[in-house]
């Protein structure tokens, strides 16, 4: 029936009719009792006026309401039941809305773990600063008992904890995301086993369970793996390491299973002293000292500076693969290896046995990354100071006592105030939505895309103030990435949780061609996958190639990672390991050769690091001061204190050197000069100075530089 031709009353009267219905409050209230929020509602009433305004085959029962609204023969409110019949169209959840609360409510989560709730476990929290002891009385509980299971964040951990173990004659098996060792030659599994958080059994019972950095349960991306172990590992005993603030988390969640939390404090065993003095110069390093970025462009310019005064440095930084780590960590710790000087970022807060005497902090700024995924500078935070200056004079080091400083004076007085800021109590533990859960979304939202399930069910999902969701934000990165890919919705989900590094482009084009064999059924070979990523791989000639080489061995653990849930169409996992370690040799020796590529990358202008000048290398550069200045409460990049380096670093443009100090991006430096380009036009309409030139291309740049400086 079309709408022009049949209503008595005009255009005008139903849009006036439609107006008044969506304007009335008793609607949008009744809209809210059937899940329609103020923007669903707003967003169903625009597709509603626009079904009716422009349909040329109105439905007969609306036709007749609406003329008898315009003749007064009907209210208004009369529409709502054509209108939620409308809106349940294009909003399909509000058809199941009460199943998929019921699904998505996350408010009672030590009921999903009945092996735990069937036993009484005894719950023991080592609660201590770094080098206290806590952890070691924990991991002697663990090879004291008849079996154990070790929990830790990292893979180096788990690795240390599996030598450990088996050193100790307490056999022991190894799980990683990547990686399954069992030490029975017959395959027979141990009773003890050693394994990153995310991959421990909450099915398995063992006597004693060990789970490191419990204070990582408040993790944005992470936390929920701590949450499962803490709710869900069938231990007789629970051991927890971990810093004091969780300790009031850990208490309230255990109230809530009917189990009493045992603390025992620890102190630190070695002192760890504040200097009153920075170090000011690199001329001013001693054997032992440990210089910590944090960013890769800080890293290689210290290294850089080190060498030409004629020293050694080893390099860590967090995307070298462990074994480049470790071999680094072994060359520095080495008393007969002429290297006595670390250069790392706060890669080595944890996971690396290092032999440091001083931990200087080149600088106290650290770039993160926010919520809505923007790039934010900020201070670090107490507790990751901590953290960090704590690997300072360690109890198994050679140095028996710590300290601590800043390269820059200016930084010194903010270091000592973070240090002696109190830690805040962790509020609430992170929980993430099972596969179970998505797919019981999945039967009730059939046509929605698994990125769209996870937005709903965390709209949906209800968790009390001991609880926070995860952030899904990589995990929905991927899942848009091999969205158009015909995989079974588990398969899908299985993809989007295998870690990776989304600001590799590599990395991430992998997944997506890994999910379209998978899709072809088409096995992963070991041969496939060396001609995909053109192996052999030359040994690297510059900074670049050495990133593309870490990318590489990120896309032989995303291969790893998924052979252990796809084994047939992975099947050449053993392979893949041996070339994974040939690579990491590779990238050993390019990280040994750092500061050669360094320089070779900075003669053809592959990398933009500012050299210091003859007359100015007794000291750094004004680039690190002006990082102190900008450092007092800066919490983002237009404020005030972001203010240029000093006059002895050189002539290179302001936005050269931001990008260099990671304060600034391409994007970034594109989108300043647009917006600036923009307001100039605006404000150069009225006004003309003949006694000065239009400004040339580079002119407005440099303009556009101080602005937003």
């Amino acid at each position: 029936m079309s709408m022009t031709s049949s209503f008595f009353c005009s255009l005008d009267e139903v849009k006036k009719i439609l107006d008044k219905f969506y304007k009335r409050k008793e609607i949008q209230k009744l809209g809210a009792d059937y899940g329609l929020d103020a923007r669903l509602f707003h967003q169903a009433f625009i597709s509603f006026r626009n079904y009716i305004m422009q349909s040329h085959s109105l439905d007969v029962d609306i036709h007749i309401i609406l003329n008898d609204i315009c003749f007064s023969a009907a209210h208004v409110d009369d529409l709502f039941p054509f209108f939620l019949r409308h809106a349940k169209q294009i909003f399909p959840v509000l058809e199941c809305k009460d199943d998929l609360r019921k699904i998505s409510d996350l408010r009672i989560p030590p009921n999903w773990y009945p092996e735990a709730r069937a036993i009484q476990r005894k719950i023991i929290f080592h609660s201590g600063p770094t080098n206290s002891g806590k952890t070691y009385h924990a991991i002697q509980k663990y090879l004291s008992a008849k079996s154990g299971v070790y929990c830790g964040p990292l893979k180096l951990l788990a690795h240390e904890i599996f030598e450990k173990s088996n050193a100790a004659g307490v056999p022991c098996d190894l799980v990683t995301g990547e990686e399954r060792v069992t030490i029975d030659a017959d395959g027979k599994q141990a009773a003890h086993v050693a394994c990153t958080v995310e991959m421990c059994s909450v099915t398995t019972p063992y006597e004693v369970a060990v789970i490191d950095e419990i204070q990582m349960i408040k993790d944005p991306a992470r936390g929920w793996a701590w949450t499962r172990a803490l709710l869900g590992l069938c231990a007789e005993e629970v051991h927890l390491c971990g810093e004091s603030a969780a300790i009031d988390l850990v208490t309230e969640l255990m109230y809530t299973t009917g189990e009493e939390v045992e603390v025992r404090n620890y102190k630190r065993l070695t002192p760890i002293s504040v200097l009153d003095h920075a170090l000011e110069s690199l001329d001013n390093l001693r054997p032992g000292d440990c210089i910590v970025c944090f960013s890769k462009n800080d890293i290689y310019s210290v290294s850089r500076q080190i060498e030409i005064r004629g020293l050694e440095s080893a390099v860590i930084y967090g995307s070298l693969p462990p074994g480049t780590k470790l071999a680094q960590a072994k060359k520095f710790n080495d008393p007969d290896d002429p290297c006595k000087i670390l250069v790392a970022t706060d890669a080595i807060g944890m996971g690396l046995n290092l032999s440091i005497r001083r931990i200087i902090f080149y600088s106290l700024i650290k770039p993160t990354i926010n919520e809505k995924g923007e790039k934010e500078i900020e201070p670090i935070t107490t507790s990751q100071a901590l953290q960090i200056a704590g690997r300072a004079g360690r109890f198994s080091s050679k140095y028996k006592e710590g300290e601590v400083t800043t390269m820059n004076r200016e930084d010194l007085s903010l270091l000592r105030e973070i240090l002696n800021r109190h830690v805040d109590p962790i509020k609430a533990a992170g929980l993430h939505p099972t596969a179970e859960q998505i797919e019981m979304f999945a039967y009730h939202l059939p046509d929605t895309t698994l990125a769209n399930l996870i937005d709903i069910f965390v709209d949906f999902s209800q968790v009390d103030g001991q609880y926070f969701v995860c952030n899904m934000d990589d995990f929905k990165f991927s899942a848009e990435l091999i969205q158009h890919i015909p995989l079974s919705l588990r398969v899908r989900y299985v993809f989007c949780t295998a870690p990776i590094n989304k600001k590799q482009p590599f990395v991430c084009s992998s997944l997506l061609q890994f999910a379209r064999q998978y899709s072809r059924n088409e096995p992963l070979t070991f041969s496939w996958l060396r001609r995909y990523i053109k192996w052999p791989l030359l040994p690297p000639k510059n900074i670049k190639d050495l990133m593309d080489l870490e990318a590489v061995h990120d896309v032989l653990d995303l291969y790893l990672w998924l052979s252990y849930r796809f084994i047939d169409m992975f099947p050449d996992a053993s392979l893949i390991r041996d070339l994974q370690k040939e690579l990491d040799g590779v990238i050993q020796d390019g990280v040994h050769n750092i500061t050669k590529l360094i320089k070779i990358s900075e003669s053809h202008k592959l990398l933009n690091l500012e050299s210091l000048s003859a007359e100015n290398q007794s000291r750094l550069s004004g680039t690190s001061k002006g990082q102190a200045r900008r450092m007092r409460g800066t919490k983002t990049l237009g404020s005030k204190a972001a203010e240029p380096p000093g006059p002895d670093a050189g002539e290179k443009s302001l936005a050269s050197r931001l990008v260099q100090q990671g304060l600034l991006t391409a994007d970034m430096l594109k989108q300043l000069e647009k917006e600036w380009l923009t307001q100039q036009t605006e404000h150069g309409k009225d006004r003309t100075e003949p006694e000065t030139p239009s400004p040339s291309k580079g002119t407005r740049r440099k303009k556009k530089e101080s602005d937003s400086d």
